[in-house]
């Protein structure tokens, strides 16, 4: 039977690359019963923490609410794909898993972080949230470190398949990972 590994990418800025990094860790980390579908927190636009009951009591009034329950509960684990923001991740990916709580406990999470020096503080940050939601941490989460040579101007990938070539290893250990976790 096929897993689902949802990898959610945490920025929302107009300007991010993490679409390209995105594209190109689900290339590798799919593997024969493994599906990785990317899901998009720009595209799906939560509003911040707008019900009014706590999300452990799962009391979800709100339609957007419910839709973003529905969509998590379809997942047997997730890669979160974030920035480093002033040693910190981003407030939408947050909010997003605020949003929810019993949706999240037990699924294996991998965290894949970015910046200047691969978002190691970030992803200390969030390794605190992801334990609170009582999510597995995986043995293999990439801190991908940005380098000046590599973006262009805009601050994207002149050759993200060679940028990001260092970390092919790892991306496809990750996945290796997920099928042995979540065996059949």
């Amino acid at each position: 039977m096929t897993k689902k590994i949802g990898l959610i990418i945490g920025s929302t800025r107009p300007s991010r690359i993490s679409p390209s990094i995105a594209s190109w860790l689900q290339a590798r980390v799919t593997q024969p019963g493994l599906t990785v579908d990317l899901i998009d927190l720009k595209t799906i636009n939560l509003p911040f923490l707008d019900e009014e009951a706590m999300p452990s009591d799962g009391n979800y009034q709100l339609d957007h609410t419910k839709a973003w329950s529905a969509l998590i509960q379809g997942y047997d684990g997730f890669i979160l794909l974030f920035p480093q923001y002033n040693w910190g991740y981003p407030a939408p990916l947050k909010n997003a898993l605020d949003t929810l709580y019993a949706e999240w406990r037990g699924k294996p999470v991998s965290l894949v972080s970015y910046g200047g020096h691969g978002g190691f503080q970030a992803a200390l940050g969030m390794q605190l949230v992801v334990r609170g939601l009582k999510m597995p941490i995986m043995t293999n989460n990439l801190r991908i470190d940005l380098k000046k040579p590599d973006l262009n101007e805009t601050g994207h990938f002149i050759d993200p398949a060679a940028a990001l070539a260092p970390y092919e290893f790892d991306a496809n250990q990750l996945g290796a990972e997920f099928v042995h976790r979540l065996g059949d």
